[in-house]
């Protein structure tokens, strides 16, 4: 069940400070040939002799009592080994990220449409799966709270737990002129979006001989996991044994726990392996989502566009358990006026319960949902003080010195007006021919149309993300590195707990540490808890976290190492090694301190990094049939530091294709409280003939704060993608579109300006 990954060069490839796929050079990823054959396991592949399959019955309703469960008619069938409530679960019965709210299987109540209700374990999993049907549960229905304006507002509102429907409210409170020339308001929603991974939940409990459990598991966070988990099994966490299988995408979804507890308690249970795997409808219910938002802004600046106040209400609606909402509506507050200088704020962002599905950690977190609305605000601003998008952009944007609406102090490279004129620069792709490639347009071959009704429009959008997490979390990453002889060369082994989810991190940390040592053969292994944390692979921070603890015990290694050979100057490095043994160190990397927000003011250096990344979109719009079709997408992005040039390619064009899809058709539509479409046939992604082509600038400005001067890379892109279609096809129509997903009966039902 291991998957150690081993990557090597000749000894010809290497250079005294590191070889051919050390850091800036696009080194190959040692699993991309198994993910491309079909070859690679991943945790559903995942398989022991007699092992049993888990299935898990959840609530068909948003809101409910529960008044009575027999599991009788499930045990009863042949091959089932067990079936567990809630009065099974052997030790705490909630878990949760930030706050323990989460019943591992639901007690006397269900809070939202998909809530776990019993777990069965079977020897086959369809049996496992009509075992889970033939329970008989009894549910008297209740009001769900399903508009979050009400949940929070609203006096009257039933509370969704007892300590109310208010996750968090944070203000930002900066200035006291809220009067300029020139005011625009709006009133933008964003939908709830998926993550919609490949890879859907799954994993392997398996029962020690200790009593305690060995768990196999596709995750973005170890012992996070290990530290829920443990509790509800009454065990303590050495006893409780997590390794990373492999996982088919993340985004955000895998912090939150799944199947985790329930495999192990089945497993506990029965004495037996047990695997467990989401369907994918079923996955749709086993995660957390992007919070949806609704958003009421105002911009006020001078009769020349320089900014003077904004106000904004930022709606965020976290479902019916807390998941991250708390940090996501600190992100989302305190990044709530965008890269942009203006000296007075007011801001109320809010996190609220509802019996929605549940919504936590998404690519982007907060900032995502924020950005979509301070950048419409933008282009209203520009249009009301007769200036370009690109030019207001510039007349207001921060730089090195400036301090965002927390008070905190941008302290790093910043050269947002220079990315938008590069970007403004770039040559736009050529006008649609007099008779078009029909693949070209909007509908492409079904022909709904041959250029008629068909408008081009041009968009930008801006955005800021903070890098790793903020307000005050104690934010490392561990690592431990071995130089030892392998047969007669020097080989690296690297050993870290951070979760490889697709961004490629396995390949930086062996190019580190080919950069660091010097040596061509580096080894990493299995990512698990028999080392220290890592953290998490979220907030775009394991190269900068993860990367700084293999860099400072690479360096640890490699002092130890030249001591040894400045001692015994006649010995080769091979030589060292065979007659003093292997050389290891663990280190552990934190980035500097930062510190809450102010739960009045707001204020406070809450991040420790920012990175920003601009867009410009072109589309084309069927505006009789509501059709749009992006023509290309171009991206200015600064990285600090270019640690491996197509792993950064993919990553900006991933985020970018999420982006898109937030903007033009991803969306899960819920309707009193109920998910209409858990399904990769009615919830749309996405595809590679949705795609445009893509031009990228990749900008190095050392960080000096960070190793290699690096910025985390993954999110930035997300942000900016959105804004900028949305801007694009109100371009192309004349119209305001203050919600995204932008549907087609949004542009094809409302009457076309000019």
């Amino acid at each position: 069940m291991e998957q150690r990954i081993t990557t090597e060069e000749t000894a010809g490839e290497r250079t005294r400070t590191g070889t051919r796929s050390g850091l800036g050079e696009s080194a190959p990823r040692p699993d991309g040939t198994l993910k491309v054959t079909g070859e690679f396991a991943y945790s559903s592949d995942l398989w022991l002799e007699g092992m049993l399959w888990g299935a898990t019955l959840r609530s068909p309703h948003p809101s409910a009592w529960i008044r009575s469960v027999d599991v009788g008619p499930a045990l009863a069938m042949p091959g089932v080994f067990a079936v567990l409530t809630h009065e099974d679960v052997p030790g705490e019965k909630f878990h949760g990220l930030e706050l323990r709210d989460q019943p591992v299987l639901a007690v006397d109540q269900v809070r939202y449409q998909g809530e776990p209700v019993a777990i069965v374990a079977a020897d086959h999993p369809e049996t496992a799966r009509r075992a889970a049907a033939a329970i008989v549960v009894r549910y008297e229905e209740r009001e769900a709270v399903t508009d979050p304006r009400r949940a929070v507002f609203d006096p009257s509102c039933p509370a969704v737990h007892p300590r109310g429907n208010l996750v968090r409210h944070q203000p930002v409170r900066v200035g006291r002129t809220f009067e300029a020339e020139v005011v625009v308001t709006g009133d933008y929603e964003v939908g709830m979006q998926d993550q919609a991974f490949l890879g859907p939940e799954s994993g392997l409990a398996v029962p020690a001989e200790d009593g305690g459990v060995d768990l196999f598991v596709a995750t973005q966070w170890l012992h996070v996991d290990q530290d829920q988990v443990a509790p509800c099994l009454g065990l303590p966490k050495e006893k409780v044994r997590l390794t990373l299988a492999g996982v088919g995408g993340a985004f955000g979804a895998r912090e939150d726990l799944s199947m985790q507890v329930h495999a192990s308690m089945l497993a506990l249970r029965t004495g037996r392996p047990v695997k467990m795997v989401y369907g994918r409808e079923e996955s749709f219910f086993g995660h957390v989502h992007r919070h949806p938002a609704r958003m009421r802004y105002e911009h006020g600046a001078t009769a020349d566009g320089r900014l003077v106040y904004v106000k904004a209400e930022i709606l965020l609606d976290g479902g019916a358990y807390c998941s991250s909402t708390p940090a996501v509506v600190g992100n989302a507050a305190s990044l709530g006026v965008g890269p942009y200088e203006v000296g007075n704020v007011w801001i109320d962002a809010y996190g609220v319960y509802t019996n929605n599905p549940p919504c936590g950690a998404m690519r982007g977190f907060g900032a995502v949902q924020a950005c979509y609305a301070h950048e419409s605000q933008m282009d209203r601003l520009a249009a009301a003080c007769g200036l370009s998008p690109v030019e207001i952009r510039v007349r207001n944007a921060v730089s090195q010195g400036s301090r965002l609406a927390t008070g905190q102090v941008i302290d790093s490279p910043a050269p947002l007006a220079d990315m938008l004129a590069e970007l403004a620069a770039m040559p736009l792709p050529p006008a649609p021919a007099d008779e078009p490639d029909l693949r070209l347009l909007p509908g492409g071959v079904a022909q709904t149309t041959h250029g008629e009704g068909v408008r081009r429009g041009v968009g930008y959008g801006v955005g800021i993300k903070n890098i790793c997490f903020s307000e005050g979390f104690d934010d490392y990453s561990t690592a431990r590195v071995r130089v030892e002889l392998a047969g007669d060369e020097p080989q690296v082994l690297v050993h870290t707990a951070a979760a490889e989810v697709g961004q490629g991190l396995v390949t930086v940390q062996a190019q580190i540490a080919r950069t660091e040592l010097g040596i061509a053969r580096v080894t990493v292994a299995p990512a698990d808890t028999a080392v220290g944390s890592a953290g998490s692979s979220s907030a775009s921070r394991q190269s900068y976290v993860t990367g700084g603890a293999v860099k400072t015990a690479c360096e640890a290694v490699r002092a130890r190492l030249d001591a040894l050979r400045a001692a015994h100057p006649e010995l080769s490095l091979e030589e060292v090694l065979e007659r003093f043994g292997p050389v290891e160190e663990t280190r552990e990397y934190r980035h500097r301190p930062t510190f809450p927000m102010d739960p009045v003011t707001g204020q406070g250096d809450s991040h420790t990094q920012l990175a920003l990344c601009v867009h410009r979109a072109v589309v084309d719009v069927d505006v009789e049939l509501g059709l749009v079709k992006v023509v290309e997408l171009a991206a200015v992005q600064d990285v600090g530091k270019i640690l491996n040039p197509s792993a950064l390619e993919g990553q900006i064009h991933g985020g970018s294709a999420q982006g898109l899809g937030l903007a033009l058709m991803e969306e899960i539509q819920v309707r009193d409280g109920r998910v209409r479409n858990p399904s990769f046939t009615d919830y749309l992604i996405p595809t590679i003939l949705d795609m445009p082509p893509m031009r990228l600038s990749v900008l190095e400005n050392p960080d000096p704060h960070a190793p290699y001067g690096l910025r985390g890379a993954g999110e930035p892109p997300t942000l900016s993608s959105t804004p900028a279609v949305a801007a694009a096809v109100r371009a192309a129509t004349g119209l305001d579109l203050p919600r995204v997903p932008i549907r087609p009966e949004d542009i094809a039902l409302s009457p076309v300006a000019g």
